[in-house]
């Protein structure tokens, strides 16, 4: 609807409109994610191939089924959405994980982690991370159980990658840490997409600068994990890691370029990402080296999820009209 009065165009909300289109902005997305899928293939051997596909297939089809029992168009599952959902929950599981729970844990990520709250854009959680949550919780030892990398890089040549734990556990429980240019490389044990630091880095920061992705959120959750893990390293580097291998080990890289920077479940005022980003990687830390877990990526950002719709409607609320002081106007 639509009314024109004194050279005035009168229509209904929303009145700021995009070029980018939802399915735009999720393919874009998934481009981005092709290098580390296609290194998780060459790390850990075609089946892996498999589990993305299922991972996709059982996310979509999820969502198609739930449109069409609200009696809406079924068409919606293709946007990108849940082909997101789908890979990076695949990307977050151990590389030996049956197909069975791939499907299982797509299913009530799209179901428990987005459906239910009425679909894309109303979702408070991460549906990615939702879906991980639940196979961690019902199936702790298929979800605890690696397996070691092949050998891509010959120049990272010593000591080989054992199965039965990842850097992050060696380093909680046997206060052994890997190198950090295994790490950075990927040669090391850890789930599918999440191992090879650099391959996340380049898809993260090309959203970045296209401005899919808020940089604030990013900077602060891996700043705040740098500097508050270094404090621990300097007082005791016996048992603590150093700030560059607490950046590159685990689902760390992953959890902040992909899933840290979410638009649904995310602030969306720049006060707002800097503090959920902070929150995060003050909670990774904690339970990196004092909890009962030795990865604490997931918790953090399903944690900071739930404080979001606080945080937005606490931070920068200002009445649609008002004129922004002079501090406000500073920040922007």
């Amino acid at each position: 609807m639509s009314d024109k009065r004194e050279g005035f165009l009168l229509t209904s909300s929303p009145h700021q409109f995009s070029p980018a289109s939802t399915p735009q902005i999720m393919y874009t997305v998934v481009l981005t994610l092709l290098p580390a899928m296609i290194m998780s293939v060459l790390f850990f051997g075609a089946s892996v191939l498999l589990l993305y596909v299922l991972g996709v297939g059982a996310a979509m089809a999820t969502e198609a089924v739930f449109k069409l029992v609200r009696k809406q168009s079924w068409r919606s599952s293709l946007d990108g959405s849940a082909v997101i959902t789908g890979l990076l929950l695949v990307m977050s599981l151990p590389p030996n994980v049956s197909p069975l729970l791939v499907v299982l844990g797509s299913v009530v990520a799209i179901f428990v982690g987005k459906e239910v709250f009425g679909g894309l854009g109303a979702n408070v959680f991460n549906p990615a991370l939702v879906g991980r949550a639940f196979l961690a919780a019902a199936y702790p030892v298929p979800m605890t159980t690696w397996m070691a990398p092949h050998a891509v890089f010959g120049f990272l040549a010593g000591a080989d990658a054992t199965s039965g734990a990842t850097p992050l556990s060696s380093a909680k429980f046997e206060h052994t840490f890997e190198s950090v240019g295994r790490l950075f490389f990927g040669q090391t044990g850890g789930s599918i997409g999440e191992t090879c630091a650099l391959f996340i880095m380049i898809g993260g920061l090309v959203l970045i600068a296209l401005r899919i992705s808020r940089w604030r959120i990013v900077a602060s959750y891996l700043g705040t994990v740098f500097v508050f893990g270094g404090i621990f390293w300097l007082i005791n580097p016996q048992i603590y890691p150093s700030p560059i291998f607490d950046l590159f080990a685990g689902g760390l890289m992953l959890g902040a370029f992909y899933m840290a920077t979410d638009m649904v479940t995310t602030p969306y005022s720049h006060l707002g990402g800097f503090i959920f980003g902070v929150g995060a990687g003050i909670l990774v830390v904690v339970i990196r080296l004092f909890g009962g877990f030795p990865e604490g990526v997931m918790y953090s950002i399903l944690l900071m999820n739930s404080i979001t719709p606080l945080l937005n409607r606490s931070i920068n609320n200002r009445v649609f009209g008002a004129k922004p002081s002079r501090t406000e106007g500073a920040k922007s």
